[in-house]
């Protein structure tokens, strides 16, 4: 297996093979280098305990601890003459035949309670610690070891920790392998299904050991949904604007050829020709300010100019506009207040552009008896707007789709009776700017689309 310089593998062996080199050097420092200093601190405590004993004890066995404990013990008055000492005899007894030592008389004059002195044995010619210390009858106490056996321990702790260190090495090796190829195969798995992110035809794996790495397969597989989402509504985007675009202009050129050459001298066909063509002029332009205005909202570039206003006031002065459609086409608008003047405080104008949209949308899709209803409903501390239509409903997993552009029940795109197929896009994108709260229910007798707007009345 090729292995590059700055791999899964390469990092997971470097990391390991540095703490274990760490752990290894721990070992090495401690475990030789301080190995003596610290025996011979244990062995000094061990000393010190002997001491308080035989300060308690009078009558103590001083053979005993002698053999049990490896020292030699003596035991002098307070003008160093010998009282008691163990018969036991080992190479942590300090023999001063030649008195070349007078540590004891030193000690004795000192007039200290305890200390602590280091011999090479002239006898055994080893290390040997003495620990000195003044008993509560004014006797001394003389206790003798030796510590020369560090040295060879200290050999064979070091050979030892050779062994260890290559079997730990060796060890880090293939257990950083195994663990690299456990972590790297479907990192490397992933990452070669990346490459075909966005054709739709990959799916990641969700059931491995690595529960981040799952997690991390199941967002690409979330991203890979919505990706596909973007990409179906992008073709539905371009089909539906080319749809609104080009059935004007083609209605534009065929009543303009038509004035020219069928009825460019009978002036009420020409007239006839010409209201069309400004209609159709009329529907395109509107739809162009529409997609630049939708635009500009989703771009979040757009400012509130928030004011007081009344929202029964502007309702029927929307509604006003809508006479034509009851004259003409047979609608009914049904408006409701739960009181004749309901103020808030919101951008005036956005908010009549909501209001348009809704019932433009109500108007396309109400039922047969053409009939709109909007109502004004105050709820605890919020006002809540409705229009409702009459019309099929909604099927409950288009639910969620409905506030983007362009979207139509059955993915059949038809021209509106009123509007550009943006409203409803506008009519979110104004919401979220005001931070009101909106949606929609439905059933198969009709929608309500609703905005709540808080109150402090």
């Amino acid at each position: 297996m090729k292995i590059k310089k700055k791999s899964l593998v390469t990092r997971v062996f470097k990391y390991l093979i540095i703490f274990c080199a760490l752990i290894l050097a721990f070992l090495w420092f401690f475990q030789v280098v301080f190995l003596k200093s610290y025996y011979k601190s244990v062995k000094k405590r061990e000393l010190k305990e002997i001491a308080r004993e035989i300060n308690k004890n009078d009558n103590f066995d001083l053979d005993n601890i002698s053999y049990n404990k490896e020292v030699c013990v003596e035991i002098t008055d307070e003008y160093g003459k010998l009282i008691n000492a163990s018969s036991f005899m080992t190479r942590g007894c300090f023999m001063d035949a030649n008195n070349d030592y007078n540590y004891k008389y030193l000690f004795i004059s000192s007039n200290k309670n305890e200390d602590t002195v280091e011999f090479t044995n002239p006898i055994f010619k080893n290390d040997t610690l003495i620990y000195m210390k003044k008993l509560s009858n004014n006797n001394y106490a003389f206790i003798s070891t030796s510590i020369d056996p560090m040295d060879s321990t200290t050999g064979i702790l070091k050979r030892e920790l050779i062994i260890v260190t290559i079997v730990v090495l060796l060890l880090s090796l293939i257990i950083g392998y195994i663990i690299s190829k456990q972590i790297s195969e479907p990192i490397e798995e992933i990452s070669s299904q990346v490459k075909e992110f966005g054709t739709f035809n990959v799916k990641f794996k969700e059931d491995g050991e690595i529960e981040e790495l799952n997690e991390l397969s199941k967002t690409l597989n979330n991203a890979e949904l919505e990706l596909k989402k973007t990409d179906t509504l992008r073709h539905d985007l371009i089909a539906n604007v080319s749809h609104d675009l080009k059935t004007p202009l083609t209605m534009i050129r065929a009543y303009a050829e038509m004035a020219r050459d069928l009825n460019y001298n009978k002036p009420n066909k020409l007239k006839e020709n010409m209201n069309v063509i400004i209609d159709e002029a009329d529907r395109l332009s509107l739809l162009v300010k529409d997609t630049l205005k939708l635009s500009k909202l989703e771009s979040n570039i757009y400012t509130l100019n928030k004011e007081d206003f009344d929202l029964v006031s502007l309702t029927n002065d929307i509604l006003k506009k809508y006479k034509i459609y009851e004259e003409k086409d047979g609608y009914k608008f049904i408006f409701n207040t739960y009181k004749d003047k309901v103020l808030i405080n919101a951008d005036k104008e956005r908010i009549e552009e909501v209001i348009n949209n809704l019932i433009n949308n109500a108007i396309n899709y109400t039922g047969d008896n053409k009939e709109v209803t909007i109502n004004i409903l105050k709820e605890k501390d919020k006002i809540i707007y409705e229009v409702k239509d009459s019309g099929k409903g909604i099927k409950k997993e288009d639910m969620k789709y409905i506030w983007d552009r362009y979207f139509k029940d059955s993915k059949k795109h038809n021209r509106s009776k009123s509007g550009t197929g943006l409203g409803l896009s506008i009519v979110k994108s104004i919401l979220v700017l005001h931070k009101f709260k909106y949606g929609v229910y439905s059933t198969n007798k009709g929608s309500t689309f609703y905005f709540e707007i808080e109150t402090k009345e």
